[in-house]
């Protein structure tokens, strides 16, 4: 049995917000996949809890349902999907009432691992995390996942912590990301410390600039009187553009242990410098077709949220001082893709002629759609008539370099049983939540404060032209999206 399928112990899962969106789409097929796989033990259980008045039979056919419309169920995993589905109970409850609570803590087993995914709003954590408490249903070795958003500031982000922290541990807290649960993203921690090569050449003195780059083709359609109360300063940066840099820009971890990790990424967010105002741009899309502007999606025609960012950060500490880390994301963009570049500085000194002009090294990390790394390489053009050089990839897609037989696991697969396992590497601690909330906030305030609204940009396009002018007044230049 190989390390992906070694299954781990049992447990009793609840799902809170079970007949949402997100429990029907991720969560449970996650589930299943993991079950297929050989790794969720057949001794599992799965208890859904939601408002919604219905019994065992009634939810058990919408999940059904929902895998048949959202899941790729193959023909020959229908009675894997059955043996599924009879792990799965269900428990009307109320959040605020008594309703429920009851009957709930009766389904507990002794002696097997309990987990609670609040798949709900965040204003319910407290409440919920109350209630497990209150009708003796956590244990010590209890696990409580939440999901995101984490708070819309620094104080909101410590009241939930505080809330949660009343009845669970911080080692019981799981703030689940799920570009954590990425492969690519775990992969940026084995490429430089298992590899010589990068690890003694990750640095200042060596690096010219990074960059970071999120790019989506969908706009906020569908959710946008949600998301214009957000923008994309705290649905992406915060967390996920966040994270990416810590991974980056980390020193190495004295041994591979969560606290470990999470302790190198919280040096990372402590150094990172005030941003001024000339190095961050932020901006809303734009369209010639009526009903298709940011503000119509957002229902708001005098939004002043930001459906783009991008913006130059400074960490002030002995690897980094001197190279500048570019980010940026944003909604409908020319191309839908994630990817960090490392540009290394060029040669010190060309022995070739002017007609050969060197350009220095770039490693690309593509998080999706394709994952795979590519090393641009300078070389000689072959064939007669001198000294003519060529910049040429090192491409491998992981896919192919690797055992492309089994589907690369949904990040959430890898959480979810991360969770079960208590291992907490990939989710963020408190201090990490708070500390980045407490370096965006100025900015947010600022732009709260002022009058300007954000760079309109075409649907389509790179963005704003003044993101592009933000690097080229550095003397360097955006990586295409799609290049």
């Amino acid at each position: 049995m190989s390390a992906k399928t070694i299954p781990v112990q049992p447990f009793d899962l609840v799902v809170f917000g079970a007949t949402g969106d997100l429990a029907k789409r991720k969560i449970f097929p996650s589930l299943f996949k993991r079950f297929v796989a050989g790794q969720m033990p057949i001794e599992a259980r799965i208890i859904g809890a939601a408002r919604s008045d219905m019994d065992q039979a009634g939810f058990v056919d919408a999940i059904r349902n929902a895998f048949h419309e959202f899941a790729s169920v193959a023909k020959d995993e229908e009675e894997a999907l059955e043996q599924f589905l009879g792990l799965i109970d269900y428990v009307p409850i109320d959040v605020f009432g008594d309703a429920g609570w009851d009957t709930l803590r009766d389904l507990f087993r002794e002696d097997v691992i309990r987990a609670f995914y609040l798949s709900v709003a965040p204003s319910l954590f407290g409440d919920i995390a109350s209630k497990l408490g209150e009708y003796g249903i956590k244990t010590a070795d209890s696990r409580i996942i939440v999901e995101k958003p984490f708070g819309k500031d620094a104080p909101s982000a410590r009241e939930l912590n505080q809330k949660l922290r009343q009845n669970f541990e911080e080692k019981q807290i799981y703030r689940i990301d799920h570009y954590l649960g990425k492969e690519t993203v775990q992969n940026l921690m084995a490429l430089r410390f298992a590899n010589g090569l990068f690890e003694q050449s990750w640095n200042a003195q060596n690096i010219d600039h990074v960059q970071i780059s999120v790019s989506e083709t969908l706009g906020v359609e569908g959710r946008g009187e949600y998301f214009d109360k957000s923008g994309s300063m705290r649905d992406m940066v915060q967390n996920h553009l966040l994270q990416l840099l810590c991974l980056i820009a980390m020193e190495p971890p004295a041994r591979f242990t969560p606290d470990a990790v999470r302790d190198e990424k919280l040096k990372v967010l402590r150094a990172l410098d005030s941003i001024a105002a000339e190095d961050v741009v932020r901006g809303q899309y734009r369209s010639s077709e009526a009903g298709e502007n940011y503000v119509d999606h957002a229902k708001n025609p005098d939004s002043r949220t930001e459906s783009f960012v991008a913006m130059k950060v400074d960490i002030s500490n002995w690897r980094w001082s001197g190279t500048p880390f570019y980010l940026r994301t944003g909604k409908k963009l020319r191309q839908r893709i994630s990817e960090i570049v490392i540009s290394f500085k060029k040669p010190p000194h060309s022995i070739f002629s002017m007609n050969a002009p060197l350009k220095g090294n770039e490693l690309i990390i593509r998080l999706q759609p394709d994952e795979g790394i590519t090393l641009k390489m300078t070389i000689k053009e072959p064939g007669p008539g001198g000294m003519r050089l060529a910049e040429v990839p090192l491409d491998m897609s992981f896919a192919d370099a690797l055992d492309s037989s089994q589907a690369t696991p949904d990040a959430y697969e890898r959480l979810i049983m991360d969770v079960i396992r208590g291992d907490q590497t990939l989710f963020m601690r408190d201090d990490e939540l708070e500390t980045a909330w407490e370096w965006m906030d100025p900015i947010i305030a600022a732009w709260d404060a002022g009058t300007q609204k954000p760079f309109g940009y075409q649907v389509g396009s790179a963005g704003p032209e003044e993101a592009l002018m933000m690097v080229h007044k550095d003397g360097r230049r955006w990586r295409g999206l799609g290049e």
